[in-house]
C-alpha cells in the first residue's frame, strides 16, 4: 500500500506547485508518480526511492532549463496599445510637446512630440515611439538623433 503514500505526496506537490509556481515541485510530483508506479508493480522500497531520485534529478536537469528558457521568451505577438509602437501615422493637427492629433491605423489619437522642442506640421508622417496612456508619443519619419546633435535625412 506504499503506492498510496507516493500518490498522496504527488498530489500534495501538485497542489503546492499550483499555488506557488516554481516548476520544481511539479517535476517532483512526476517523480513521486513514477515511484508510485514502481510500488504498484511490487518493487521494494529501495527501488521506489531510486525511481523517485533518478526521475526527479533527470527532470530537474533536463526539463527545467528548457521550460525556463521558454518562459523567458518575449511574447510573439504584441497586443493592445503595445502593438502600435513602431507604426507610422500621419499628423492631423499640429503636434507639439504638449498636444496634437494623429491618424493611426484609421483612428485619431492624441499625440505629443518625443522631442519637447519640436513642432510637427500637419500632413507629416511620424513614427510612434511609445504609448503613454491614451497619448501617442511620436517622432517625424526620417529624423535621426544619435546624440546631442540632430541629423535630418534628406527627402528624395
Amino acid at each position: 500500500m506504499l503506492w498510496i503514500v507516493w500518490l498522496t505526496a504527488a498530489a500534495a506537490l501538485v497542489c503546492v506547485e499550483f499555488f506557488a509556481p516554481a516548476l520544481v515541485l511539479g517535476l517532483l510530483a512526476v517523480a513521486a508518480t513514477v515511484a508510485a508506479a514502481v510500488a504498484g508493480l511490487g518493487g521494494p522500497l529501495l527501488a521506489q526511492i531510486l525511481a523517485f531520485a533518478i526521475t526527479g534529478v533527470a527532470a530537474l536537469l533536463i526539463v527545467r532549463p528548457i521550460a525556463r528558457r521558454h518562459m523567458a521568451l518575449p511574447p510573439l505577438v504584441r497586443e493592445g496599445s503595445d502593438a502600435l509602437i513602431g507604426k507610422t501615422a500621419v499628423v492631423v493637427d499640429q503636434v507639439t510637446a504638449t498636444r496634437g492629433l494623429i491618424r493611426l491605423r484609421g483612428e485619431e489619437w492624441s499625440a505629443r512630440s518625443f522631442d519637447e522642442h519640436q513642432v510637427i506640421p500637419v500632413g507629416a508622417q511620424v513614427d510612434v515611439m511609445e504609448i503613454d496612456g491614451a497619448l501617442a508619443v511620436v517622432y517625424p519619419v526620417g529624423d535621426f538623433r544619435p546624440g546631442p546633435r540632430r541629423w535630418r535625412i534628406p527627402e528624395a
